[in-house]
């Protein structure tokens, strides 16, 4: 619990799914939120429920794609309460309509522009003020799609996987600085993002039980935590993997339906 007491946090994508629980467990151990998301009613009532269960709520609406909006809502947040501690680069769309698994480029680019660039657009707002201050942990929330490709996923896994190595190369850059990079990589979770598809995800978590293993990897400033682990073991092994035993293994895979 005294890990998040006091701390200031800005979390994207905060008003549904794994952004949403993540902001009430959070509130729940009294720590300062700063709500960043789209859509603003809902931003209210996650704020309220915040305030409720014992922290500080900051509604900050926006979208993730405008850098100076979200450039705007950290400073407001810093200007407030002083700094910024930790941010969950949590925003993303999972891309699994038709014109998006067709390649149509302006879809490709929407999927890659909140996944990839909102998770820039995030750490350019608060990392200057991190190093300043030589503390701070930057928090993405990538996935076990980001491994390798995946069928009818090739905007998802591209942007996952390039999350992946972009907070990675930050993790270099500033290990050294004060600065903590924690990779979150999550299998298959009931939430608004996985919802509608017909076909059964394997070792699909419920919302509630996926939570402590976030919280937990943040509290242990974990540079990577990959669950769960029996999917995560496989998704690893398929990496060693060569591409015609993969094509063979992954094209089979029909989740994503």
């Amino acid at each position: 619990m005294s890990f998040w007491k006091d701390k200031v946090v800005f979390l994207t994508g905060a008003s549904s799914g794994i952004g949403e629980a993540l902001a009430l467990e959070i509130a729940r151990r009294g720590a300062i939120l700063g709500l960043f998301a789209r859509r603003e009613e809902l931003l209210r009532a996650l704020a309220a429920k915040c305030e409720a269960a014992g922290g500080t709520a900051r509604v900050l609406a926006g979208d993730v794609t405008d850098a100076a909006l979200v450039q705007k809502c950290a400073d407001e947040l810093r200007a407030e309460f002083g700094r910024i501690d930790i941010l969950i680069a949590n925003a993303g769309v999972g891309g699994k309509d038709r014109e998006t698994q067709e390649l149509k480029p302006e879809f490709v680019k929407r999927v890659i522009d909140i996944n990839l660039m909102g998770a820039v657009n995030a750490v350019a707002a608060v990392l200057p003020g991190m190093l300043e201050r030589g503390s701070g942990q930057l928090v993405a929330v990538s996935s076990l799609a980001g491994f390798r490709g995946l069928p009818k996923s090739a905007a998802y896994s591209a942007s996952k996987g390039a999350m992946t190595n972009l907070f990675e190369s930050v993790r270099l850059d500033v290990q050294q600085r004060g600065v903590a990079v924690t990779i979150i990589q999550p299998g298959f979770i009931k939430t608004p993002l996985t919802a509608g598809r017909k076909n059964k995800m394997p070792f699909l978590m419920e919302l509630d039980d996926a939570v402590p293993y976030f919280i937990k990897a943040i509290e242990r400033r974990k540079k990577f935590a990959a669950f769960p682990w029996p999917l995560a073991t496989i998704v690893r092994l398929g990496r060693v993997f060569p591409a015609w035993m993969y094509d063979k293994i992954a094209g089979r895979a029909k989740y994503r339906e």
